[in-house]
């Protein structure tokens, strides 16, 4: 193991974490390949997750484990990936040339599926890949659970990471505990805290699902979520339509005990995209909030191009084009 990839539970040190929209150097991907995750559609969505990759090369460097010989169990990179963060100087000024990578365990979203051992180990191995230093956390986090306007705002669910099922979570102070974390790690000085837990998500409310920056000060929210911790927050909120209902027939889950399939609804959500260098890559299902969606990305990020990407195949899954990318910041 070289220096820069020596594990630290604590650093001195303080950090950023960079809002999307910022200049990117790369996008981190797992291309689908457990045909648990996607049964009786793993090649539509190998093919859509294709498409997507092809579309983002344009504008960014796609970078992938299969390319990287990274081996995972799934291809949920966003919450088993590293977070990428920029370290400040004194001034709070970002470190010139310093990437370093956050990464902290994960445990299959609170257990509810097989352990996922290479996914917990990928962060390590993706750090190496990107030059990356390297900072391992015992804190069982995944990154869809987070979303940053990259000046020290953190938008988060306590559906999440108050989920019994992560850390101590639900005993006395662990709010402010899990604070203190992320702002020691993130440098975040402020959360917003939701309530986010959609139909068919089965990540305890990820927020990315929910709610996202898209210029500082500026939230777009899902239809369903309860905007007044944000307004409380004094952001201004814009509201997603909603991406239609959508559901799949599963076949029983030999994964998970006692699971007998059945038809269920799919987390189709249009806050799942992602921003790379100029373009908003967003998830669209063929259905009637399509290119309402579109429009209202495009009103809210001026200079941004909206990308419609194909994902009803993606989002059987259940996750889209952010649960399945992790970006890597320009230095």
């Amino acid at each position: 193991m070289t220096p820069a990839q020596k594990k630290s539970a604590v650093e001195p040190l303080s950090y950023r974490w960079p809002a999307e929209w910022e200049p990117l150097d790369a996008v981190w991907v797992v291309p689908p390949h457990n045909a648990e995750t996607w049964p009786g559609c793993l090649d539509a969505a190998a093919a859509q997750h294709a498409a997507w990759c092809d579309a983002m090369r344009e504008v960014v460097s796609v970078r992938s484990t299969a390319e990287q010989n990274i081996a995972t169990n799934d291809s949920w990179v966003r919450d088993f990936g590293p977070l990428f963060v920029r370290e400040v100087d004194g001034d709070g000024r970002d470190v010139p040339g310093v990437l370093v990578a956050h990464d902290f365990r994960f445990n299959g979203w609170g257990d509810k599926y097989e352990p996922r051992p290479r996914d917990d180990a990928a962060g390590a191995a993706i750090a190496a890949a990107a030059g990356a230093r390297f900072v391992r956390h015992e804190q069982i986090l995944e990154g869809g659970a987070l979303d940053t306007d990259g000046a020290g705002t953190l938008l988060t669910t306590t559906d999440c990471l108050l989920n019994p099922s992560r850390n101590n979570a639900g005993r006395a102070g662990e709010r402010a505990a899990i604070e203190a974390q992320l702002r020691d790690a993130l440098g975040v000085t402020r959360t917003v805290w939701l309530n986010a837990d959609l139909p068919g998500d089965d990540t305890d409310g990820h927020v990315d699902n929910a709610a996202r920056f898209v210029a500082p000060g500026v939230a777009v929210v899902h239809p369903a979520i309860d905007p007044a911790p944000l307004h409380a927050a004094g952001l201004e909120v814009i509201t997603l339509p909603a991406a239609g209902p959508l559901t799949y027939d599963y076949p029983p889950d030999p994964t998970v005990p006692g699971d007998v399939g059945g038809v269920r609804p799919l987390p189709a959500s249009y806050a799942n995209f992602v921003i790379a260098n100029g373009r908003v890559f967003v998830p669209t299902f063929g259905t009637a909030g399509d290119e309402a969606a579109l429009r209202v990305l495009d009103n809210a990020m001026p200079g941004h191009t909206p990308v419609p990407v194909r994902a009803e195949h993606l989002v059987v899954g259940l996750g889209a084009l952010h649960c399945l990318s992790m970006q890597q910041p320009a230095v």
